[in-house]
């Protein structure tokens, strides 16, 4: 995911969370803040030391970047929106992962409905 799609710096992350609109399954957490006008949406990728060492953090991490980048032409474009895995997202399978996110992000109301 370039750049430009990405909520990078410790302000933008506050922002979002001060907007208390929240969202959760038993595996992510999706905090979202509109923003009118803006070309395209903004994500940032949140995975606790809870989710265990280095290795598998990087690892969940990946597997959301994969599945946010699947459903990214149906993602609302004005929106910036924080995933946060919970400690149960660790050790999930590729369609597992993709199924309990589309699954939150339909929740939020972030996807486009085909």
């Amino acid at each position: 995911m370039r750049k430009s799609y990405r909520v990078k710096k410790e302000s933008e992350f506050q922002r979002v969370f001060e907007t208390h609109q929240s969202v959760a399954n038993r595996k992510f957490i999706i905090y979202q803040m509109e923003k009118p006008g803006q070309k395209h949406f903004r994500v940032g990728i949140s995975v606790g030391k809870k989710i265990g060492n280095a290795v598998h953090r990087n690892w969940v991490k990946r597997r959301i970047r994969q599945t946010l980048l699947e459903v990214k032409p149906d993602l609302k474009p004005d929106v910036d929106f924080l995933v946060i895995a919970r400690p149960a997202a660790d050790g999930m399978e590729m369609a597992e992962t993709k199924k309990n996110l589309v699954h939150v992000l339909k929740k939020a109301q972030l996807l486009n409905e085909k």
